[in-house]
């Protein structure tokens, strides 16, 4: 057996988003290999989207799903309008904020309090929710997702309305990809999942390009989730072996070190 740190650490983010983690593994010496199991991809007709958009002054706030929904919707916001505040759940979104030049400097930005925790639920403890009532409440996602923020809005009589931000894709398996995933799974790989979607699609692609053995060998692998809903996941498609770090880079990288 390779000794855990030669074996290969698997990052599943979508592309864009694994590259510099990557080049953070990397720096602490350990091997990691990029293998998307969601792929991001502009939608076919963004005219909804850029019209929403255009009007951000009539909300009271802006929720963002992620960092792609962040990343989609300032390809067509000029500037931000300090009027409208920001949600977030994620360190990443924060980064993603930051990289297109808003950041608590320029906007009010509401996140999560708890880094363990780092969810809708959270984000909704520290929402000034009295200033809200009776006003308008955009969220950016991708397609139809998960609605508890927006039931917990609607019920403090906040009026919620959602855009498409981008479409969410499962990776398409071909001989070389399939080959991959189960050398990975061989080495006794450690993956990285901050996604319940990415590792359902990770259950479901490895049952169809592999096998009944090699789903097992999946199972068995250690699997370093960033929240605890995707832990709960992990749970129901009965994987074995998983830590829950926190949201953040640097939690993720303490829990593989640890």
């Amino acid at each position: 057996m390779a000794d855990i740190g030669s074996r290969p650490v698997v990052i599943t983010r979508p592309l864009a988003q694994a590259r510099l983690f990557a080049d953070q593994l990397a720096a602490i010496g350990r091997v990691p290999v990029i293998f998307p199991l969601l792929e991001i991809a502009p939608l076919a007709d963004s005219s909804e989207l850029q019209s929403v958009l255009g009007r951000l002054d009539a909300y009271a706030m802006a929720v963002f799903v992620s960092p792609n929904a962040i990343d989609a919707a300032f390809s067509f916001i000029p500037a931000w309008p300090q009027a409208v505040a920001i949600g977030i759940v994620g360190e990443g979104s924060r980064l993603a904020l930051q990289r297109h030049g808003v950041d608590r400097d320029n906007a009010v930005i509401h996140a999560p309090g708890n880094n363990e925790r780092m969810d809708s639920d959270e984000l909704f403890r520290v929402l000034d929710i009295a200033s809200l009532r009776g006003k308008r409440v955009l969220i950016v996602r991708g397609q139809a997702g998960r609605d508890f923020l927006t039931e917990m809005l609607r019920a403090e009589h906040v009026e919620v309305e959602h855009v498409t931000a981008y479409q969410r894709l499962r990776p398409q398996m071909d001989a070389a990809k399939s080959a991959q995933l189960r050398a990975l799974i061989d080495a006794g790989s450690t993956w990285i999942v901050t996604s319940s979607e990415a590792l359902r699609n990770l259950r479901q692609i490895t049952a169809e390009a592999l096998d009944d053995q090699c789903v097992v060998k999946l199972q068995r692998s250690k699997i370093i989730v960033s929240h605890q809903r995707i832990a709960e996941t992990a749970q129901s498609l009965a994987f074995s072996n998983v830590t829950m770090s926190g949201s953040g880079d640097e939690r993720l990288i303490a829990a593989l070190q640890s």
